[in-house]
């Protein structure tokens, strides 16, 4: 049996294929997007790499002896959080201004968005004491919520639901100044480390856990309260997009659930629309809701398929 081998010298590319019309091919499909981005006068995008190490950084200033420098005294702790913060909003800085430039291009602009950049910094900077105390809480919800967690370091240090919710907050902060773009780049990173999938855009009150947390969807417009605990495969969606007269879809509409206070959604639950899933109420594993729960409400899918044989409009089932 004859075996390739791996030193053959590869036959010249251009006679596998035509680059020279590949290369035009491609040139006129981006010739729009880059006509347009000229018009902005737009020449870098935010970089995800960028913001990879201004997250890295942002872990650090937010737990400096988990991951930052864990053998500093306390003196040694502040100068650290100081220096380190001082890089990582000079850095986060330069990709605000980038994601302002889609904004304008004239001089006027270009000066105006200087001022911006520094107010949205700083407000930023000013969230993070905020932003911080309300990652406690989360990290000992997660730690009383869990049998399994043995120390607040391990929820800390190996939950994906501490580590997602982490930079959602962070990213909220943004999304909230404006930065939308370098919101969702943030969510992004953090749905490819986890698997979970939260807008930035989504309101989360204090001491939310997510157990397990592979395949949660939360949408931009949901609303979710304090104390809420929620489990694997859960989506927060929308039901249906509003459609403009030329076809395009509506923007900005509240179109994701409400969650009260102290619910508990458990694994594969799916729920849809701008419904009100009411204070202490249970949704069961797999169960689909498109309708509003009554607060103290346990909902599970023998509960949703009894009322949808009374009334198939109550809790259309999927």
């Amino acid at each position: 049996m004859s075996e390739t081998n791996p030193n053959a010298e590869a036959p010249p590319i251009h006679s596998l294929c035509d680059l020279d019309t590949i290369v035009a091919q491609l040139r006129a499909s981006r010739a729009g997007s880059q006509q347009s981005r000229r018009a902005k006068g737009v020449r870098e995008m935010p970089s995800r790499e960028a913001l990879e190490n201004i997250l890295e950084n942002l872990f650090a200033v937010l737990f400096p002896a988990h991951f930052g420098q864990p053998d500093l005294s306390d003196e040694g702790i502040d100068y650290f959080v100081g220096h380190i913060l001082d890089v990582t909003l000079r850095q986060l800085h330069v990709q605000i201004q980038r994601e302002l430039q889609f904004e304008g291009n004239d001089e006027t602009t270009r000066s105006g968005n200087q001022t911006k950049a520094r107010t949205i910094t700083r407000e930023f900077a000013i969230s993070l004491p905020r932003v911080r105390a309300l990652l406690e809480k989360d990290i000992h919800a997660a730690y009383e919520g869990d049998p399994a967690a043995k120390t607040i370091e391990e929820v800390r240090f190996c939950y994906p639901g501490i580590t997602a919710i982490t930079h959602h907050r962070l990213a909220h902060e943004l999304y909230r100044l404006g930065m939308t773009l370098l919101a969702r780049i943030i969510a992004e990173l953090a749905h490819s480390k986890t698997g979970i999938d939260i807008h930035p855009g989504a309101s989360i009150g204090e001491s939310f856990f997510i157990d397990h947390g592979t395949g949660v969807v939360i949408g931009e417009t949901a609303l979710i309260g304090n104390r809420v605990r929620i489990y694997q495969a859960v989506t927060l969606g929308a039901k249906r997009f509003p459609i403009e007269d030329d076809g395009a879809l509506v923007k900005g509409t509240l179109r994701h659930p409400i969650v009260e206070d102290d619910v508990v959604i458990y694994a594969g639950a799916t729920i849809l629309g701008r419904v009100t899933i009411g204070r202490g109420s249970t949704i069961g594993g797999n169960v689909w809701l498109t309708r509003d729960v009554p607060p103290g409400t346990n909902v599970t899918q023998a509960v949703a398929h009894a009322e949808a044989s009374i009334n198939p409009k109550v809790a259309p089932l999927a």
